[in-house]
């Protein structure tokens, strides 16, 4: 008698291929999955937040309509959205991911304290966010780092290509899509990403859900040009006619399965109250904004 498989609705976060790898090659099915991708959610991250305020972004949604969505963002926002009061990160495992700040190609700006007191576009209190602070306060006093709430990775992306903006912090694929249009990569570097899930979320889909994405990664290390034309999903509706050389997009995140260290945790919530931005934060204990999967 045949299986039936755990219903799991997952919204990708788009800056790496392993959600998409592990639904091509079946690795959530044999998980016990059956896996349904929240594009609705996935695109509204991508797009602009213009005017919409923490708990009204589209990544908060599922939570405010009580849906059970698995989601992933940086290792600041999760632990941020966990303490206020938006589901549980995931301790077990984590993503390193590419980030940098590009500007136009005619800007006056060339080097990191170039970017004194210009507006940086970013997602608000997501990783284009608090990358900003992070990065920049070995180059500019705080006082002097600055940001503008623009939205997702294709609404930044527009932004600055439009004018409207001097720079802009983006992530994967927009790193890659910003270097074949030409833009100019000012600093680079990389950071933590985790996965949160609704509080009361099936431990074993979740289980399965961090295995499939392991076996996912296994398949990118063996044979990443295989998989590279899957950059093809994660490209923004505004930018999907434009002709894209995805043999040049790389890996973008990558999963490691391995728990995240608690001394992180902690740099996470001393970093945040530092920058002014744990103003939601509500419970900060470990134990309390955590759902570990191998319980």
């Amino acid at each position: 008698m045949a299986t039936s498989l755990r219903r799991v609705t997952v919204a990708p976060k788009g800056m790496g291929l392993n959600d998409f790898v592990a639904e091509q090659e079946g690795y959530f099915a044999a998980e016990g999955l059956d896996v349904a991708f929240d594009w609705k959610t996935f695109r509204g991250t991508q797009s602009s937040w213009k005017g919409l305020a923490y708990f009204e972004r589209p990544q908060d949604r599922p939570y405010a309509e009580g849906r059970d969505v698995i989601q992933g963002a940086c290792a600041w926002g999760s632990i941020c959205n966990a303490s206020a009061g938006m589901g549980r990160f995931v301790p077990d495992a984590y993503g390193v991911s590419p980030w940098a700040i590009f500007v136009r190609p005619d800007s006056n700006i060339r080097r990191p304290a170039d970017l004194k007191d210009v507006r940086v576009s970013v997602g608000m209190r997501a990783g284009s966010h608090f990358n900003v602070p992070y990065r920049l306060e070995k180059y500019l006093p705080l006082a002097h780092i600055k940001t503008v709430n623009t939205g997702g990775f294709g609404a930044r992306l527009k932004a600055l290509i439009d004018g409207e903006v001097e720079a802009a912090s983006l992530l994967p694929p927009q790193i890659a899509m910003a270097e074949q249009l030409g833009l100019r990569k000012i600093i680079d570097d990389t950071f933590h990403t985790l996965w949160w899930v609704p509080p009361d979320a099936d431990p074993e889909a979740v289980r399965g859900y961090l295995r499939a994405l392991d076996r996912a990664e296994q398949a990118l290390e063996a044979d990443l040009e295989k998989y590279l034309p899957l950059w093809k999903l994660a490209v923004p509706p505004e930018f999907q006619d434009q002709t894209w050389n995805f043999t040049k997009f790389g890996r973008g995140e990558r999963f490691v399965y391995q728990p995240i260290r608690r001394q992180e945790f902690d740099e996470v919530l001393e970093l945040v109250a530092r920058w002014g931005l744990d103003d939601f934060l509500k419970d900060r204990s470990f134990d309390a904004l955590s759902y570990p999967a191998s319980r």
